[in-house]
């Protein structure tokens, strides 16, 4: 049996800075897009596409690289992405065309999306299965959570003190530190048995996953009953069938079928999918409200919103703890009718109400929440994995998250549009509902500590 590695926990502080980069980097480019518009000229809408490159190229490639990191090797495809990183976030820094900042955009979603599930992935490889695992997977969520947050308080400060290149540019030192510690600190593992994966699968389901997510981040702008909007659903709808179907006769699928036998990978996946659309789509509608009717500055809201990250740090601490002791299920379904609770809560917060007594409670429900939610639905879906395929289980998980971030997020924005932003928490409320009906009814009641499941 391998010893532990001594260095563990250092190389976890690599992984996990990774990981909140990753996820800072898909919302942190938010409330710089006016400045960046104006200094670059973009056409008339569509300096949106500063956000989307991003999104389309790391949703639509993370299960292809997962798999690629599970063949190629786990921490040679980590470093490789992570030096992409620092290449396209200078470029993207330096941009001087709305043609190059958006180019340079894909490349960073590309990076992206071989750093973070190769970055998961090492995370389950260095960590035996039980309650350090748990611990380890309990700093992965809770990092995540305060990226998906924090990057509505950094974008709009960096924006603002030192212009809008610095967004990009705050990721290059982070970057260099991480290849250098990522170098010396993690170890190689790869899956030696496979002959590869199917390449017809690879493409049908990126195409899927571009082709969707590209509907759903249009369709607050275009509508949802547009024809843009339908066909792209449409076409996504039949590259997800056509990639079920390449993966059912593959003798080398890009996802092993057997991986969605597994309760745990299932009832996990879903309970991240409704917990990023309820968390993606409420930190930005409360964003949005903030500075729209309370008159907030952007600096001003990120301090305000710091209960949400520090909260989702409690959360996920608490949630390690009652995971190990308690199972999945129960601490799924807390940490979902949490999240529940605060949306709900932040449907009565008013113009004229004090801090204190408005927005604080909602945001401190949410952030706990996603802290244990986030961590019990993480943990089931890379539970339910065996080893050689943690790179795609890693990729599958992430995804997850992504997708249901854009779900929310252009769910939310269509009902707060169309009618105000008490029904667009509510709705998020009813998302993170689902969440809790699928914790309590896929995932099973067991222990972390547990062997995994076997498929």
């Amino acid at each position: 049996m391998n010893q532990p590695d001594p260095r563990r926990w250092a190389a976890l502080a690599v992984l996990c800075t990774a990981n909140f980069m990753v996820i800072l980097d898909s919302q942190i480019v938010l409330l710089a897009l006016p400045s960046i518009d104006r200094a670059l000229g973009f056409a008339a809408g569509n300096a949106q596409w500063v956000l989307t490159a991003y999104l389309l190229s790391f949703g639509g490639l993370l299960l292809l690289g997962g798999r690629v990191a599970d063949l190629a090797g786990r921490r040679r495809v980590f470093l490789g992405g992570t030096a992409l990183f620092l290449v396209s976030s200078l470029l993207c820094g330096l941009a001087w065309t709305p043609a190059i900042l958006i180019g340079a955009r894909v490349l960073q979603g590309v990076s992206a999306a071989l750093m973070a599930p190769s970055a998961l992935s090492l995370v389950l490889t260095t960590f035996p299965g039980g309650a350090e695992r748990n611990r380890a997977i309990a700093a992965w969520s809770s990092v995540g959570g305060i990226g998906a947050t924090a990057a509505l308080i950094v974008g709009g400060a960096l924006t603002r003190a030192l212009g809008w290149p610095w967004v990009f540019f705050l990721n290059v030192p982070v970057a260099a530190g991480l290849l250098l510690a990522g170098a010396s600190l993690l170890r190689e593992s790869r899956e030696r048995t496979a002959r590869g994966f199917d390449v017809t699968g690879a493409v049908t389901v990126t195409a899927a996953l571009a082709c969707g997510l590209l509907a759903l981040t249009r369709a607050p702008e275009g509508g949802w009953t547009s024809p843009w909007t339908l066909v792209l659903l449409a076409v996504s709808a039949g590259l997800f069938l056509a990639f079920a179907a390449t993966e059912r006769r593959s003798a080398a699928p890009l996802v092993p079928w057997g991986l969605f036998r597994s309760r745990l990978v299932t009832g996990g996946n879903l309970v991240t999918l409704a917990g990023a659309m309820a968390v993606f789509g409420t930190s930005l509608t409360v964003s949005e409200y903030a500075q729209r009717e309370l008159g907030l500055s952007p600096l001003m809201f990120g301090l305000a919103a710091t209960a949400l990250p520090v909260l989702a740090i409690v959360g996920a601490s608490a949630g390690q703890a009652a995971v190990t002791r308690f199972g999945y299920r129960p601490v799924a379904v807390a940490g979902l009718a949490s999240v529940a609770a605060g949306c709900l809560t932040l449907t009565t917060v008013s113009p004229d109400g004090p801090y204190l007594l408005s927005l604080l409670p909602g945001l401190a429900l949410v952030g706990f929440g996603l802290g244990g939610g986030g961590l019990a639905g993480s943990t089931a879906a890379l539970a339910g994995a065996a080893e050689p395929d943690a790179g795609v289980a890693s990729g599958v998980n992430t995804a997850a998250f992504q997708v249901g971030g854009a779900i929310g997020v252009a769910a939310l924005s269509t009902v707060a549009t169309s009618t105000a932003d008490g029904p667009a928490f509510a709705f998020a409320a009813v998302l993170a509902g689902l969440g809790v009906l699928a914790g309590a009814t896929i995932l099973r009641p067991r222990r972390l500590d547990l062997a995994p499941e076997a498929r």
